[in-house]
């Protein structure tokens, strides 16, 4: 089953990528080749903010490879401590107990899924075409859905309903926060991070300290006592109680503070960053040529070392690692 509303942007210079020169990142000193690695079973087959999918089937968590193997032709959506959510071939939701201990539970939804995140009983479900919907896990029953516009293409980071208590807050495909409160059913309130037109769903939220932070590939809201956006071109985002660290389309890493006040600059030319992490006293940034850039945190001096990184298009950052192809390497 191919999931048509995961849409990539690929834009008309590849049709004359013969006739024009591509730049890319060339460092002028490389300290050396990044040792620290390992091997995984099997090569990554998909990414998701939460987990990876290997070849073979076995499940990739952020904290290493598990036992746990997904069933063939399902696509993962999310995985936790308690349930890893898959959707079928035909449309239907599957639930497996992440322990591999007990009955699966499967929705028979028949359509697609974007994301989909689990809290006790509820159930919170992102549907393809941006419908909102809360189920009891228990008796499969719908408790609540809530229509919104439908996104014409997304990017495939498409991130996870959030819980904060008795809040759910469904990250929408056209860019927006809808909070529901999953007791009394209703929408509380809907916040805007960007409103571009194409690609504009959010792909990352994390909550630390009581502040909100969110971003689509066209920028980033931070909400605590009150709201601040900023507009980048974001390739990837981490975020600490210290301060929040993004790469952007320009080649650039700028450290911004957890309410977005700007700290720092380093630009990187022609660099394309597929992965940051901030890990004790470091940033970094893996970039697509095979190159790890090791920054302190004020961005004030950086290390770059190489790498043998092959399948740019599916890496993952677990903790203190990057995960791509059938490797990884540490970064603690």
């Amino acid at each position: 089953m191919k999931y048509s509303f995961i849409a990539f942007s690929v834009g008309m210079a590849v049709l004359f990528s013969g006739c024009s020169h591509k730049e890319v990142f060339k460092p002028e000193n490389v300290k050396g080749e990044w040792r620290n690695a390992g091997h995984l079973t099997s090569s990554i087959r998909q990414v998701t903010p939460s987990a990876a999918l290997l070849d073979n089937g076995n499940l990739l968590a952020s904290e290493g490879e598990k036992k746990f193997k997904i069933p063939e032709n399902h696509r993962l959506v999310n995985a936790s401590d308690t349930w890893v959510i898959t959707e079928s071939e035909d449309g239907n939701m599957v639930l497996f107990p992440s322990e591999g201990i007990g009955e699966h539970v499967t929705f028979e939804f028949k359509r697609g899924i974007a994301a989909a995140s689990i809290q006790d009983d509820i159930v919170a479900v992102l549907f393809a075409n941006n419908e909102m919907a809360l189920y009891s896990l228990e008796t499969k029953k719908l408790l609540f859905k809530e229509a919104s516009n439908a996104a014409v293409a997304v990017d495939a980071r498409i991130a996870n309903p959030f819980f904060l208590k008795e809040l759910v807050l469904f990250l929408a495909l056209d860019g927006k926060i809808v909070i529901v409160n999953s007791q009394t059913k209703q929408v509380l309130r809907s916040v805007v991070v960007s409103s571009e037109e194409y690609f504009n769903n959010i792909t990352y939220l994390n909550v630390i300290d009581n502040n909100l932070v969110a971003s689509t590939g066209y920028g980033i809201l931070a909400l605590s006592q009150k709201e601040a956006r900023e507009k980048y071109d974001i390739r990837n985002i981490a975020y600490t109680s210290e301060g929040i660290w993004i790469t952007t389309k320009q080649g650039e890493i700028i450290a911004l503070s957890p309410t977005l006040q700007f700290r720092a600059k380093k630009k990187f030319p022609f660099a394309h960053f597929v992965g940051i992490s901030v890990q004790n006293d470091r940033v970094y940034a893996l970039e697509k040529e095979g190159y790890m850039i090791a920054l302190s945190k004020n961005l004030l001096t950086y290390d770059v070392y190489d790498v043998d990184l092959q399948d740019d298009d599916k890496v993952f950052a677990g903790e203190g690692r990057f995960y791509f192809d059938d490797r990884y390497i540490n970064i603690k």
